[in-house]
């Protein structure tokens, strides 16, 4: 599940600025600082997401359907034929919990039983019943190393300069039919990712995914925040949807709720048993 919930932990892209990233370009639009002051407004503001230090997120993400080939979750079986029609998906009960410092618990319903991803900040373990591996496995250096570089639950941006990151406007390119500002982040190891910013509502509308190899060369992945909406005053997208390049399926997550500060115990980061 390492892709689909790094696909969660992006979603909170949430912009508050802190320093000055980049100067305004000679066309005159905003440069990264105001940008990202706005984005960090349109969320609900800088104080609301530092007061934020557990969330839980709950719902359903897709598995494959009968009209078109499976896509293969890591973790996971491929999911079974459906029968509801041409159009159907098979979706998958979800719960992710997140603790600052990068701590996160995401737990997948199928088949009655449930696999388990943990990762307490510097570690990470998986619990894949449904290809009968019941004892609990490290990540794989990949694993690791993608979990390392995602963002926080309150997003890259959030006190982007006190983590080293670095915010730079590279201009403005239409996303859904709508103009929005491109920002690039290079964080503090020099990975670098990109955040496209709505020029009018200064919602996050899309962020830049981490490559998936097919066949043999990697292919671009761009993930899509939809349907904002409003949780303890913060802006909250519920549906997120990943188009890798040259698939021609999608996969979406539909957020069904959304607790901001629930009471996480530390326990739950530790090594499953």
């Amino acid at each position: 599940m390492s892709r689909r919930s790094s696909s969660l932990w992006v979603i909170l892209a949430l912009t508050p600025a802190l320093a000055a990233a980049a100067a305004a370009p000679a066309t005159g639009t905003l440069s990264a600082a105001a940008i990202v002051e706005k984005n960090v407004a349109a969320r609900g503001g800088l104080n609301a997401w530092r007061a934020v230090q557990t969330l839980a997120w709950s719902g359903k993400l897709d598995a494959g359907g009968n009209n078109q080939r499976p896509l293969k979750i890591p973790g996971l079986p491929t999911p079974p034929t459906q029968s509801r029609g041409p159009a159907a998906q098979a979706q998958l009960p979800f719960v992710l919990q997140m603790k600052r410092g990068r701590k996160s618990r995401l737990e997948i319903e199928f088949a009655g039983q449930t696999a388990v991803q943990v990762y307490d900040g510097t570690q990470g373990w998986k619990m894949r019943p449904f290809l009968n591996r019941n004892e609990v496995e490290p990540f794989t250096p990949a694993e690791l190393e993608a979990a390392a570089t995602q963002s926080d639950l309150d997003g890259a941006l959030v006190d982007y300069a006190a983590k080293g990151t670095r915010v730079e406007l590279e201009g403005m390119e239409k996303v859904e039919g709508r103009s929005a500002y491109r920002l690039k982040l290079t964080l503090k190891n020099n990975h670098v990712v990109r955040e496209w910013i709505d020029a009018q509502s200064f919602l996050d509308v899309k962020v830049e995914g981490v490559p998936r190899r097919l066949d043999g060369k990697p292919h671009p992945v761009s993930i899509f925040l939809r349907d904002y909406r409003t949780v303890n005053g913060l802006k909250v997208p519920y549906l997120i949807e990943t188009v890798v390049q040259g698939v021609p399926r999608t996969e979406k997550i539909e957020i069904e709720r959304v607790i901001v500060n629930p009471r996480v115990e530390e326990s739950r980061f530790a090594k499953p048993t």
